[in-house]
C-alpha cells in the first residue's frame, strides 16, 4: 500500500525512479527545484523513450516563493516547407515516418528558457550527468517499455533512420529488464552539456540534426530549428472555492482543465466517488471539450481569449447551467491520442514546479536521427490538411498540444503541482485528483491511487464511452448507466488512466508527495 510521504528539504515526483533519483540527487547537491526538474526532464528522454524525448516538445509552471507563478511553452512550429502542396493527394498527415516529423522539438528551449528564469547553482553538466550515465551504461526496460516495444515494432522498424538499430539491437523487441543502451544519444547529452542547450539549434549539433532530418525526408530543415525560440506566457488561471488555478496557454489544452474544475466548483457533490462527482466531472468535461475542440489551437489563429473566458463568471455559470444534474450529454465526439511524462518538484526554498513533455504517439515519427540518436516528435502529425479552420497546417503554425501542467494556490498558503500522462484523459485526471484532495479530503497518494474513468480515447484508441476502472461500487456503474453513460469496464490498475503525481507544499514548509502505483515511478525525498 503506497502513503503520501513527506519531507522538508525537497521532494520529486516522475514517473519512472531513476528521473526522480536524478532530481533529487540535484537538490541534495544545491540545486532549485527548476535545476532538478530539468536534470528530471533529461533522465526521463533517456529512461522512458517511447513516451517522451529531446525530439519533443515541453510546458513548465513555477510557482516562486514570493507568490509569483510563471510559465514556459516550449511548442515548435511546422517547418516553412510543411504546407499543403508537401501532402499533395493525401488526405491527412500520416501519423509515422518523415512526414510526421514536421514540427521543430521545443523541449531543449524549454529547458534554456527555464533555467533563465531562476538563480544559476550548478553547471548544465551536473543536471545533465544522470541522463548520459543511463544513456551510456544502459538501462533496464521496463515493463510497459518492452510492451511497447513488442506491439509497436512491426510500424517502427521498417521506417528510415536508426529506429531499429536503437530500440531492437539485437533484431527483435528488448524485453523487461533487459539493457537499453543509448551511445549516440548520451553523446548527444555530452556535446549539450558541454556547448550549452542553444547547440539544439544553432551551431556544429544544429547542422548535424538539420542534415540528419533531411536525409530521411523530414521537411524541418536549419532555417526552422535556428528560428524557433521557447515562449514565455502569462499561465492561465482561474478561482474556485478556496484556490486559484494555473495552468498553460494554448496551443495545450490547459483552458480545459481548468474549465472542468471551475465548473464542478458550481455543482453540488458532497462525496468523493458518489454519482454526483462522477458524472458531474464527466459533464463539466464535455462542456470544457466543446470550448477545447472548437477554439483551442495556436493562440495566433484563435478566435477566443481563454483567460477572458475563465474571468467571466456569467459565462461560466452558463456554461455549468448547461450540465444536466441526472441525465448525459450525448457525447459522440472523437478524442485524441497521446503518450507523454508529467513531473513535479519542491525545493526546501519554496520553488515548486509542474512541468511535462512528449514526443506524442509512442516512439513519436518513428524516426530516429542516426547521428544524434533523437526520436522526433509527430505532434504536427495532428495538423488538418485544410486550407483554413482549426488546427488547419500552415508553416509555423503551432499545433494543439493535448499536453498541459497544473499547479494550484490554495488561500491556506498551500501550494499543489499536479498532473498526468494520457492525452485526451489529462485534464479528466487531474479534476479526479484535485477534486479528491481538494473538495473532499482524500489524502493525496489515496486521490492518486483510487479508481479513474476517462471519458473518449486514448493510447490510439477510437471509442467515446466512458472508461472506468473496475474498483469502483457497482452501483456507481449503474447509476451511471442509467443516467445515460455508455460504460466500459477496464481492469483495476491500466495505464490507460495515465501516471498521474502531485506534490503539496504546505505553509509552514512541510512537502507531501504522491506517485501513480500504474507507473515505475516514485516520490524521492529529502
Amino acid at each position: 500500500m503506497l502513503h503520501s510521504l513527506r519531507s522538508l528539504r525537497g521532494m520529486v515526483t516522475a514517473p519512472h525512479h531513476l528521473a526522480s533519483q536524478a532530481g533529487l540527487a540535484v537538490l541534495r547537491d544545491g540545486g532549485t527545484a527548476i535545476e532538478a526538474a530539468v536534470a528530471v526532464a533529461a533522465t526521463l528522454a533517456v529512461v522512458y523513450p517511447h513516451m517522451t524525448g529531446i525530439g519533443g516538445d515541453g510546458f513548465w509552471l513555477v510557482a516562486e516563493a514570493d507568490g509569483r507563478t510563471h510559465a514556459v511553452s516550449a511548442c515548435g512550429g511546422a517547418a516553412a516547407a510543411a504546407d499543403l502542396d508537401l501532402y499533395r493527394g493525401l488526405e491527412a498527415v500520416p501519423w509515422r515516418g518523415p512526414l510526421a516529423a514536421n514540427t521543430v522539438a521545443g523541449t531543449i528551449s524549454g529547458w534554456e528558457a527555464v533555467l533563465a528564469t531562476g538563480r544559476s547553482t550548478l553547471p548544465l553538466d551536473r543536471l545533465l550527468r544522470d541522463a548520459i550515465h543511463h544513456a551510456e551504461a544502459g538501462v533496464a526496460v521496463t515493463r510497459g517499455g518492452a510492451e511497447i516495444g513488442q506491439a509497436k515494432g512491426g510500424e517502427l522498424r521498417g521506417l528510415p533512420g536508426a529506429w531499429a538499430r536503437s530500440f531492437e539491437p539485437d533484431g527483435r523487441p528488448l524485453r523487461e529488464g533487459e539493457l537499453l543502451r543509448q551511445t549516440v544519444l548520451g553523446e548527444t547529452l555530452r556535446r549539450l552539456a558541454t556547448d550549452g542547450l542553444a547547440g539544439f539549434y544553432q551551431g556544429a549539433l544544429a547542422a548535424d540534426i538539420a542534415a540528419d532530418l533531411a536525409t530521411l525526408g523530414s521537411p524541418v530543415g536549419a532555417g526552422d530549428l535556428a528560428g524557433h525560440r521557447a515562449d514565455r506566457p502569462e499561465p492561465l488561471s482561474v478561482g474556485i472555492a478556496d484556490a486559484t488555478l494555473f495552468n498553460l496557454t494554448p496551443p495545450t489544452q490547459g483552458l480545459a482543465s481548468l474549465l472542468i474544475l471551475a465548473l464542478f466548483d458550481r455543482l453540488e457533490a458532497r462525496d468523493a466517488e458518489s454519482f454526483a462527482h462522477v458524472h458531474g466531472l464527466v459533464e463539466a468535461t464535455k462542456q470544457a471539450f466543446l470550448i477545447r475542440d472548437a477554439h483551442v489551437g495556436d493562440p495566433a489563429y484563435m478566435t477566443i481569449d481563454p483567460q477572458a473566458l475563465l474571468d467571466d463568471d456569467a459565462a461560466l455559470d452558463a456554461m455549468a447551467a448547461r450540465i444536466d444534474l441526472k441525465r448525459a450529454l450525448r457525447w459522440p465526439q472523437p478524442g485524441q491520442a497521446g503518450d507523454t511524462c508529467w513531473f513535479a518538484v519542491a525545493d526546501g526554498e519554496g520553488q515548486v514546479v509542474s512541468a511535462i513533455q512528449s514526443i506524442y504517439f509512442e516512439f513519436g515519427s518513428g524516426l530516429v536521427l542516426p547521428r544524434t540518436g533523437i526520436t522526433w516528435q509527430n505532434r504536427g502529425a495532428s495538423f488538418r490538411l485544410a486550407e483554413a479552420g482549426w488546427n488547419a497546417l500552415k508553416p509555423g503554425r503551432k499545433p494543439f498540444h493535448t499536453l498541459n501542467p497544473a499547479l494550484a494556490r490554495f488561500a491556506d498558503g498551500r501550494v499543489m503541482a499536479y498532473g498526468t500522462m494520457g492525452g485526451e484523459g489529462q485534464p479528466q485526471t487531474q479534476a479526479a485528483l484535485f477534486s479528491r484532495y481538494a473538495r473532499f479530503g482524500v489524502d493525496l497518494q489515496d486521490a492518486i491511487t483510487r479508481p479513474r474513468w476517462l471519458l473518449g480515447r486514448t493510447w490510439g484508441e477510437d471509442s467515446t464511452s466512458l472508461k472506468i476502472e473496475d474498483r469502483f461500487d457497482p452501483a456507481l456503474y449503474d447509476a451511471l448507466r442509467a443516467a445515460g453513460h455508455q460504460v466500459e469496464l477496464l481492469a483495476p490498475f491500466t495505464a490507460t488512466m495515465g501516471h498521474a503525481g502531485a506534490i503539496v507544499r504546505h505553509p509552514d514548509g512541510m512537502l507531501e508527495g504522491a506517485t501513480d502505483p500504474r507507473s515505475d515511478g516514485v516520490v524521492a525525498a529529502w
